[in-house]
């Protein structure tokens, strides 16, 4: 239980600066509302996340904290079908795009191997 409570209190305290972070983005982009903005905060996070990893703090707290399903999931429902659909597949396309070259520009290269 002292684990599980260690790790809860590690993600939360992630979660809570990512959550920051995304208003912030958000705020910038000056849109509180528009589902492209949260597409590229998505992209963004799924970028990072590849570059980071999964770990408590960063990956589940402040990337979890920073990106949002639960927003994509309501955009998917109130869009108008022809809008989610393009949403849809520029969040998967996006998503796993970004994750992808996150994960790619983070590996470790072995010298002399080509690029």
């Amino acid at each position: 239980m002292t684990d599980m409570l260690r790790d809860a209190t590690i993600v939360g305290s992630g979660a809570a600066l990512g959550v920051a972070a995304r208003l912030l983005a958000t705020m910038m982009m000056n849109d509180l509302s528009s589902l492209w903005v949260l597409l590229t905060i998505n992209v963004v996070g799924c970028l990072f996340l590849g570059a980071w990893g999964s770990s408590l703090f960063l990956g589940k707290g402040i990337l979890g904290g920073y990106t949002s399903f639960s927003a994509f999931a309501l955009v998917l429902v109130q869009a108008p079908a022809a809008t989610a659909a393009a949403y849809l597949a520029a969040t998967v396309v996006g998503c796993v795009g970004a994750w992808l070259i996150g994960h790619a520009l983070a590996a470790p290269r072995t010298p002399g191997a080509p690029a």
